[in-house]
């Protein structure tokens, strides 16, 4: 009993890894022109920093926040990502839902980056400039 127990600890990690599928290049459609990258110190008392991006999509500059610490800079230069988030009143989801406080004015978006090696990162867009 023991040694099944032992075997199913250690294939638990392997497991876990497994259950992750790669993503699929296809769905990563949004052409993005990073302009610039910077490290910026979070609001919280901690010592962490968040990767800050000036970037180019459909013509429109955004300024990008990652969602989790990030120690290094991101190059400039071109990348694919997919909106996995978005609120508003136009577009993926125009119906208010009752605890919808999003005005036809205001929106929420969240980009995922695929980088050339497979992973990806989560940024929110914190400016936008014409």
């Amino acid at each position: 009993m023991k040694k099944v127990l032992f075997a199913l600890l250690l294939l638990t990690p392997a497991l876990t890894m497994a259950a992750k599928p790669a993503p699929n290049p296809a769905d990563y459609t949004v052409a993005v022109h990073v302009r610039s990258s910077s490290l910026s110190k979070v609001a919280s008392g901690v010592s962490e920093t968040s990767l800050h991006l000036v970037a180019v999509i459909d013509a429109k500059t955004y300024e990008l926040d990652t969602i989790s610490p990030c120690q290094n800079l991101l190059r400039v230069g071109d990348y694919k990502a997919k909106i996995v988030q978005e609120k508003s009143r136009y577009g993926r989801d125009p119906q208010p839902t009752p605890d919808d406080t999003t005005q036809a004015y205001e929106y929420h978006r969240v980009y995922e980056f695929l980088f050339p090696d497979g992973k990806t990162r989560k940024f929110t867009v914190v400016g936008e400039q014409e």
